[in-house]
């Protein structure tokens, strides 16, 4: 397939495995733009592989397509995104990425014990919870959240 034909919304569908009725839904909100070719038919850069491995990842990740569309958009236009290009973008979710990965651990090493809920369900918590100290600090796992248990 030459450069200049782009990708059919099958082809595309083909090679990320989303059902088309997806791709639709991601160029509805956005994420990636078609173009038509001299018959009227929607076509796709070979970029858009990459935005849509993205936007499958990301969401994996739990992002929301909102925050995704606004790392999207820092891609350039008319011109296939670069290593730096995605690099740059990366860096975005970095931040984000890092408070899960500390929050994820809190979970797994705290899982035995309370995590803050205010629940007042366990005799022997591990962060006693009296009155529903931790319920004062709002609503949630406070304790996961990154609250800390009065001492």
């Amino acid at each position: 397939m030459a450069v200049n034909e782009g990708l059919s919304i099958g082809a595309l569908a083909k090679r990320t495995g989303l059902a088309v009725s997806a791709i639709r839904y991601y160029e509805a909100q956005g994420l990636i733009a078609p173009w038509r070719n001299a018959g009227g038919q929607r076509r796709f850069d070979r970029a858009d592989l990459r935005r849509l491995s993205f936007v499958m990842i990301a969401q994996q990740f739990g992002f929301t397509l909102p925050q995704i569309k606004a790392e999207l958009d820092r891609l350039p236009g008319g011109r296939t995104p670069t290593k730096a290009d995605w690099t740059r973008i990366s860096e975005g979710f970095r931040a984000a990425l890092d408070v899960r990965i500390a929050t994820l651990n809190k979970l797994r090493d705290n899982l035995d014990g309370c995590i803050g809920c205010g629940c007042l369900s366990l005799e022997a918590c591990a962060l006693y919870n009296p009155i529903d100290q931790a319920g004062e600090k709002g609503p949630g796992p406070r304790y996961l959240m990154g609250d800390e248990p009065a001492a």
